[in-house]
């Protein structure tokens, strides 16, 4: 299992924060960016959170393209909903996990 259970500076146990950091996409990421101060798990999932999410949103626009952005996004699509679900679940299980690029990003940052 991992490492983080202890409360942050949130009041919330660092595990429940870290899951929180990914309720809401890159929104609650940005929110707990702000909002915690010292604990460190929590620091690196929400700025994850911004950086994966928020690339992943942007990649959505493509959408408009007429039919390679169509396919293109219903695949970016599928993989936003399986890493919301994956991230939500390893942080809440106080696991750190890093996604690539991003993932040393956020620990850099955080």
């Amino acid at each position: 299992m991992g490492q983080a259970r202890d409360k942050s500076s949130t009041g919330l146990k660092s595990n429940v924060a870290g899951l929180l950091c990914y309720l809401l996409f890159w929104l609650t990421g940005l929110e707990f960016l702000f909002v915690e101060r010292k604990d460190k798990f929590v620091r690196f999932h929400a700025m994850q959170s911004i950086v994966v999410f928020g690339v992943l949103t942007l990649a959505l626009n493509l959408v408009f393209i007429p039919i390679i952005g169509w396919i293109f996004g219903w695949l970016v699509i599928l993989l936003v909903l399986v890493l919301w679900v994956v991230l939500m679940i390893r942080a809440y299980q106080g696991v750190k996990t890093k996604m690539p690029i991003a993932g040393s990003f956020a620990e850099k940052r955080a």
